[in-house]
């Protein structure tokens, strides 16, 4: 990464020290150790917010095609799933809120008459 130009960066760094121990390629990790974890993580949240496609990943990030090679890794490897559901098991959802401009019903689901079940009589159940 050039020194003189930084990218925008959407992990602080309390939220990268939560998934860092959830991410291959540290020092205790078998095999070779991960250039960078953190300028990875931020190339796919780039990718992420933008939706551009891995050629216009900024070139701060390193070569487009060694992110994405790096990325179909870790998804065969679920390494993305492990990180989801590392962070799902701390989630707060003291502020969550949930309302009718959030949640609409089908165009279907109002007005509609309802179907009548059919009672058998307790008359015919005698004979």
């Amino acid at each position: 990464m050039r020194e003189d130009r930084m990218p925008r960066l959407m992990l602080s760094d309390d939220q990268y020290e939560r998934i860092a121990p959830l991410l291959p390629g540290k020092a205790t990790d078998p095999g070779r150790t991960a250039a960078d974890n953190r300028l990875f993580v931020e190339a796919v949240l780039w990718m992420a917010r933008t939706g551009s496609p891995w050629r216009d990943l900024p070139p701060d990030f390193g070569p487009w095609n060694s992110v994405y090679k790096r990325f179909a890794r870790w998804s065969r490897a679920q390494v993305w799933h492990t990180v989801f559901a590392g962070l799902a098991g701390d989630a707060d959802f003291e502020e969550v809120f949930i309302d009718s401009t959030i949640v609409r019903a089908h165009q279907h689901a109002a007005g509609a008459p309802q179907k009548k079940a059919i009672r058998r009589s307790a008359a015919r159940g005698a004979d």
